[in-house]
């Protein structure tokens, strides 16, 4: 098999190593040209909870030559469309493109690949790129793993295939309802990422502080019910069904959900948002693939959204400079607490 990992940046590059590592070859691509030539000259060095370095192929989008069996596309989407057409060509007859992405993005892709060609996967752990060449894994290794699932006219095999390639790494759950994982992931997400973004944070900071924790728990009750409202059946996340244990209609089961948020976010604590990554950097975050999602699904459906229209509206005023990425922003969801 040709394989290729697009959009090698701090998640990728902790694939492409685990990958390599476990002796599959896979041209690790990315635009940014310092992380690829540190990627050539010294390998890929993934630090955190593991620390190892392997060498690496990688290489440049203009260097990449198909035909390619499979591509893991693991960019950010604000330019999805793009890149599903730049990547068509270079698949096999029988290849796919299996997003590792956040939101619901494989509609989109679909559209410019074919439905046959689209596989959909949702990323259980999280990394960060501390540097060029260098990836920090910051959850657990025993907390490791996928849910993936393909498209309607995705072959059986084109699945098992993928799933073998991923289980190089770590546990893989192909899903049968990859509509309810994605929303499921989205879930975490927005409650965990974009609330993190908003107060400059990792999700650990998210769960373990009285206010952002019951914030958190409001943005999954809201992003449960417009779930539900748009047909979705949330899907079990790494064997546990997020929907029973968070989802509270009276004061008694909210208690109760607060209390179990610090240990059921524990193994992923230290994970950083790679939207805050995203802005800590000077790049745009993708604050409307996921927050943004959810209102625009509740608006479809007629459930209102305030706490996700709140982190959309406080992320985006950090990203234009309007506000600093912080705790004390916390105070901008008073009244929704």
């Amino acid at each position: 098999m040709k394989i290729a990992i697009y959009g090698a940046g701090s998640l990728g590059t902790v694939l492409g190593a685990y990958l390599t590592k476990n002796g599959v070859p896979v041209e690790l691509v990315n635009h940014n040209r310092a992380h690829v030539e540190a990627l050539r000259q010294r390998g890929a060095h993934i630090s955190g909870t593991v620390d190892f370095t392997i060498p690496v192929r990688a290489i440049l989008p203009e260097e990449m030559q198909g035909p390619y069996d499979v591509i893991f596309l693991m960019t950010k989407q604000l330019h999805n469309r793009e890149l599903a057409a730049f990547l068509a060509p270079l698949l096999g007859p029988e290849g796919v493109v299996v997003s590792l992405q956040n939101g619901l993005p494989e509609p989109g892709l679909a559209a410019v690949v074919g439905q046959a060609h689209t596989v959909g996967c949702v990323v259980e752990w999280g990394a960060s790129l501390v540097a060029p060449g260098e990836a920090v894994l910051t959850s657990r290794p025993d907390s490791l793993s996928f849910h993936m699932g393909g498209m309607e006219g995705v072959p059986r095999a084109a699945l098992e295939r993928v799933k073998g390639l991923l289980e190089h790494m770590c546990p893989v759950v192909l899903e049968e309802n990859l509509t309810g994982a994605r929303w499921s992931k989205l879930l975490i997400n927005a409650s965990f990422s974009g609330i993190g973004t908003a107060l400059g944070g990792s999700f650990g900071s998210v769960s373990g502080a009285p206010l952002p924790r019951r914030l958190a728990l409001r943005c999954m009750k809201e992003c449960i019910d417009v779930g539900r409202a748009s047909g979705a059946v949330f899907a079990p996340v790494q064997g546990k069904d997020v929907t029973k244990l968070f989802y509270y209609k009276g004061p008694l089961k909210r208690r109760f959900a607060e209390l179990l948020l610090p240990i059921a976010m524990r193994k992923h604590s230290g994970i950083v948002p790679s939207m805050l990554q995203d802005l800590r950097n000077g790049k745009p975050c993708e604050i409307d693939a996921i927050n943004g999602v959810i209102c625009d699904a509740g608006r479809a459906c007629g459930v209102p959204t305030p706490v996700n229209d709140r982190i959309v509206s406080v992320v985006k005023q950090i990203q234009a400079g309007k506000r600093r990425a912080e705790p004390g922003n916390i105070g901008l969801f008073a009244d929704l607490i």
